[in-house]
């Protein structure tokens, strides 16, 4: 056993599935990734956008990244997907599942189709994925070896917003719960599961809110800023390095202090 720090934070060799991974906090975390020597399988909608940012994230000194465009909302997309990726690899050491919704609206006018697309594509598809990718996970993998699973939450799923975001903090305390499910479940398979969940950092579906409030969030934070790339990046690196092999089960804020309360001077 080492304690050197480039090996008890090595990710490098590991295969890794970013789901929404050609923007916002997926992007961050398969750049994180992909920098660091790990192969790196990303996934979104948009065959285009998915495809032109695994051409520029790749980098044939350090990892590969690859574009799987998929719906995986969808159990054809799903399926689909899952079939590919088992065609590719016999072992994921790491899934990222990321790719999320949104949806906005007063209380009174809040639509039946915008509550189910928001708990579909955040939890149920975090489920069924997980649960379809399971025989990847658990190949070669061991309690002492884990494979990882990270989940994306969010702050939201911890405290209540002050957006008209009914259905997504519903989603994110889901994810938070099923999270802790999974831990308990898989970590008898040699998988651990554990979850981020970020505040404010730049993304398509924060953009709105930062162009009309990120001044007031900056100034509520403990910590005076919204998250960086690197923020992102390093925790899921820890996440999915031999650093947290023995961590499963755990929510982790992201958010600069936001969650615990508003700036205090």
């Amino acid at each position: 056993m080492t304690f050197a720090i480039d090996e008890l934070f090595s990710v490098a060799g590991k295969v890794a599935i970013v789901t929404g991974g050609s923007r916002g906090i997926g992007r961050m975390i398969a750049k994180g990734f992909v920098e660091n020597g790990v192969k790196t399988y990303i996934t979104a909608r948009k065959a285009e956008a998915c495809m032109a940012t695994a051409e520029e994230l790749s980098n044939a000194n350090k990892g590969e990244c690859i574009a799987l465009p998929a719906d995986l909302s969808t159990k054809q997309g799903r399926e689909a997907f899952v079939a590919e990726i088992t065609a590719r690899e016999s072992k994921i050491d790491i899934l990222v599942n990321n790719a999320g919704a949104a949806w906005g609206a007063p209380f009174e006018d809040y639509p039946d189709e915008g509550y189910d697309k928001v708990m579909d594509i955040n939890v149920k598809a975090i489920f069924t994925l997980t649960r379809d990718l399971m025989p990847l996970l658990k190949n070669g993998a061991s309690q002492e070896n884990p494979s990882r699973v990270i989940n994306i939450g969010s702050i939201d799923g911890l405290r209540v917003s002050t957006m008209d975001n009914f259905a997504y903090g519903a989603s994110k305390a889901a994810v938070h719960f099923l999270t802790k499910n999974l831990a308990l479940r898989l970590g008898p398979k040699g998988v651990t599961v554990n979850a981020i969940a970020p505040g404010a950092f730049q993304s398509n579906m924060m953009n709105a809110t930062l162009e009309k409030f990120q001044d007031k969030i900056e100034s509520e934070n403990p910590l005076g800023r919204i998250g960086a790339p690197e923020d992102m990046a390093g925790l899921a690196l820890y996440l999915a390095s031999n650093a947290s092999k023995y961590m499963t089960g755990q929510v982790i804020a992201l958010d600069g202090g936001r969650h615990i309360g508003a700036r205090q001077d």
